[in-house]
């Protein structure tokens, strides 16, 4: 049987530019933040279909919060990008971790479902369990 999606299909917008998230100093330890995007949208990189949902962002700020125009902005860009929906939670997860480097983030997708399958993504990182990653510009 001839598989009609290509490793090319898989690493879609995995790896393409997205605008810089930008972070500001945290004033306060020990608290979580939760932002909540309900109407993301990106492409499908097979089909070129738009795949609508919601993306949630729960993290534990160390040093530094998100500037949430700038992740708004990121998140915007998703919608002319070619990606699976396990990239983008996936994808969401390591950029957040890379600019503010909080103590916990979780990142879940929510996603509308098309041809009667909804699907919903979640993924973790923890700095005691993931390690330190390398800091983000701010």
């Amino acid at each position: 049987m001839k598989r009609e999606y290509t490793d090319e299909h898989a690493q879609a917008g995995v790896h393409s530019p997205l605008p810089e998230i930008e972070t500001w100093p945290n004033q306060y330890p020990d608290y979580e933040i939760e932002i909540v995007t309900p109407e993301f949208t990106s492409v499908c990189p097979k089909t070129g279909l738009p795949d609508f949902g919601k993306l949630v962002l729960r993290y534990v700020p160390d040093e530094h919060c998100l500037e949430l125009k700038s992740y708004k902005m990121y998140l915007f860009a998703y919608r002319d990008l070619g990606i699976f929906q396990e990239n983008v939670v996936n994808r969401v997860l390591r950029d957040v971790v890379k600019a503010a480097n909080p103590k916990m983030a979780t990142v879940i997708g929510d996603f509308s479902p098309r041809g009667g399958l909804g699907t919903i993504v979640t993924a973790t990182w923890n700095r005691k369990s993931n390690g330190s990653p390398k800091r983000g510009k701010h």
